[in-house]
């Protein structure tokens, strides 16, 4: 985006801002443009579950860094879904997502409207005398923005009409209080080891389950004895024994490996059980936006990962695509293997379908099929492979429950009838169903690919993530995200309980 795009509408004056809105971020305080004379002000059209308004959030911060003075960040959120137009849900995601600056939520869409917004996300520039420059639909970096900045100040600072004078507000608190884990996202399972993204301590939990089966409501698996800490609760990107994470997400065992999608450093990595070290198997730290930085290995967003065979296949959501992991050495490098990168649900041949932020992914039974779920669609979708160990790509990706990008709701039933809200975990169980976390319902349900019939197994969850089962156990591990804790469901009595976890050190 070039400065002059930006600066090319005629200067208008920004409309006021509504009363009676709710604040985030400003210790109650509602804020006005008219207070914010002398700043640039940057306001950010975005809702919190799209990929694409995740992505600006670091830009906006690098932005806040380099003008500490002279620029003001107002995050105007106007959800998409229904459950992103509470406040506790807003204020929760701009905790886990690091959002400082204040936020109002525009759940009528008044703020929207007056600044004729059309898209996710969308910033709006506003210049120190309180006029409207122009607007950039779609994600930017801070190193387009900067020049666009350093202009205006140039241009109003010897006039006298840049104000200097910090602005300082008041951090809003997690709407539920975390403990040892803050905002978790996934969970897997294998024997009777489990693996735990602590997403919002920057770091991963692999233990043991604890205790004998059938012990009682409160025995066997219900209690998680940490035997590996990676990640030291700050963000980073650091390999080996004393590595750090950025924000990761989903988890996988494979042999003597766990598999981490490191969300926020755009990679994945691998932590060796034996050893305790980290290695990075693909993505560079940074955000994929170029062919060159294809071409040197960057990803966007991978969410969560499965393992066929030999095979890691990445829920890749920053593209709205599937990869595959090629090679084992260290930066191997990912290939896409189903998702033509444009946003919809459109069934065709992997290559040429059209898919919408996949957050997560396991595969079949028999290893035939791998499915996902398709959050931004509000679907359930699967993708053909072969029956060999190698699980390469044969066929295509059809749609099992789901119908468009703004066909959202909470109704369980049969095909095209049904309607989840922005589903993020899915597991498969070994009677061939799919047990799906139905994240803004607060819900799990379960799915069958066969019948396309959707029932409601539990409720009662804050924005659950993710999800593993033991067969062994008859239980559901459920990363019960915006609560701070890893939800036990039994699947003999349907009785819930929260993991104890034992043996992790404060973050």
């Amino acid at each position: 985006m070039a400065v002059h795009e930006v600066l090319a509408p005629p200067p208008v004056r920004a409309p006021t801002f509504p009363a009676n809105l709710d604040w985030i971020n400003t210790g109650g305080e509602s804020l006005s443009l008219e207070s914010l004379r002398g700043k640039v002000v940057l306001i950010d059209f975005w809702s919190y579950g799209c990929i694409n308004c995740q992505h600006v959030i670091p830009e906006l911060r690098e932005l806040e860094r380099r003008f500490a003075t002279e620029v003001v960040v107002i995050g105007v959120h106007s959800g998409k879904y229904v459950a992103e137009r509470e406040t506790g849900r807003i204020r929760a995601a701009a905790r886990r997502l690091g959002v400082t600056h204040p936020i109002v939520n525009d759940r009528q869409y008044r703020i929207w409207r007056s600044f004729a917004v059309r898209a996710w996300p969308t910033l709006v520039f506003i210049d120190p005398l309180g006029a409207v420059l122009g607007a950039h639909a779609g994600e930017f970096t801070a190193e387009m923005l900067a020049p666009l900045v350093e202009r205006l100040i140039a241009t109003h600072d010897p006039a006298g009409e840049i104000d200097r004078t910090p602005h300082e507000f008041p951090l809003d608190a997690d709407p539920e209080p975390s403990g040892v884990l803050r905002y978790p996202a996934k969970v897997a399972v294998h024997g009777d080891l489990i693996a735990v993204t602590d997403t919002g301590h920057h770091r991963v939990l692999v233990g043991s389950l604890a205790g004998i089966y059938g012990a009682g409501r409160h025995g066997g698996g219900r209690r998680m004895v940490v035997t590996h800490v990676a990640g030291d609760g700050v963000p980073g990107f650091v390999d080996g024994l004393e590595p750090r994470f950025n924000g990761p997400t989903g988890v996988a065992f494979h042999g003597e490996t766990l598999y981490i999608t490191d969300t926020d450093n755009h990679a994945v990595r691998a932590l060796n059980l034996t050893s305790g070290a980290v290695r990075t198997i693909a993505g560079t730290g940074r955000q994929l936006r170029t062919r060159r930085e294809r071409t040197a290995g960057a990803l966007s967003s991978p969410w969560d990962v499965a393992i066929l065979g030999d095979t890691a296949y990445i829920a890749m959501a920053g593209t709205h695509q599937l990869w595959t992991l090629r090679g084992s050495g260290t930066h191997a490098g990912a290939d896409v293997v189903a998702g033509s990168g444009g946003e919809d649900i459109t069934d065709a041949a992997a290559g040429d379908a059209l898919l919408a932020q996949p957050m997560g992914l396991t595969p079949s039974v028999d290893g035939r099929r791998l499915y996902f779920v398709d959050t931004e669609s509000s679907a359930v979708r699967s993708l053909a492979l072969d029956d060999s160990a190698s699980g390469r790509l044969v066929g295509d990706v059809r749609t099992i429950v789901g119908t468009g990008l703004f066909d959202f709701g909470d109704r369980d039933g049969v095909g095209d009838a049904v309607r989840l809200q922005h589903p993020q975990g899915i597991a498969i169980h070994p009677n061939g169903r799919l047990l799906v976390a139905d994240s803004y319902n607060d819900a799990v349900k379960w799915v069958d690919p066969i019948g396309r019939t959707v029932e409601t197994l539990a409720r009662g969850f804050h924005e659950p993530g993710g999800l593993a089962y033991h067969a062994g156990r008859e239980l559901l591990y459920i990363a019960d995200t915006n609560a701070h804790r890893i939800a036990v469901v039994d699947e003999r009595d349907g009785a819930v309980s929260a993991l104890d976890i034992v043996g992790a050190p404060s973050a």
